[in-house]
């Protein structure tokens, strides 16, 4: 299965989506913001298969999150997961053009099916 990178500012949507994750079967590192998620990129360059990433977050958002790590790591898998969709399907913004949105809400199934979907690409 896979090494998830989780960025979600929401403490108790980032433990609902950890936990299905890894009853899914993946490794899940959770992240509280963007920061904690370039620090854990930084620790462990190249170990992660997935980042999953809210898009607004205070401090670094999910977009440059995205973004940092797909210049680290150009084999990395993106995933957005957000209310806010738009934002990240704007040809303006500075997303990694293959990420993949889910937006909000979703059933906790739905997430580990795209995982598991962008996982197999």
């Amino acid at each position: 299965m896979a090494r998830i990178l989780l960025a979600e500012d929401d403490d108790s949507m980032r433990r609902f989506l950890a936990s299905a994750l890894e009853r899914a079967g993946h490794e899940v590192v959770s992240c509280a913001d963007g920061e904690e998620g370039l620090e854990a990129l930084h620790d462990q360059p190249k170990d992660f298969d997935l980042l999953l990433t809210d898009i607004v977050m205070p401090g670094v958002d999910g977009i440059e999150l995205a973004r940092r790590a797909a210049e680290a790591d150009t084999s990395l898998k993106i995933m957005f997961i957000t209310g806010f969709a738009a934002v990240a399907l704007n040809p303006g913004s500075s997303a990694p053009k293959d990420a993949k949105v889910l937006s909000k809400p979703f059933h906790l199934r739905d997430l580990v099916a795209e995982v598991e979907r962008v996982m197999a690409a």
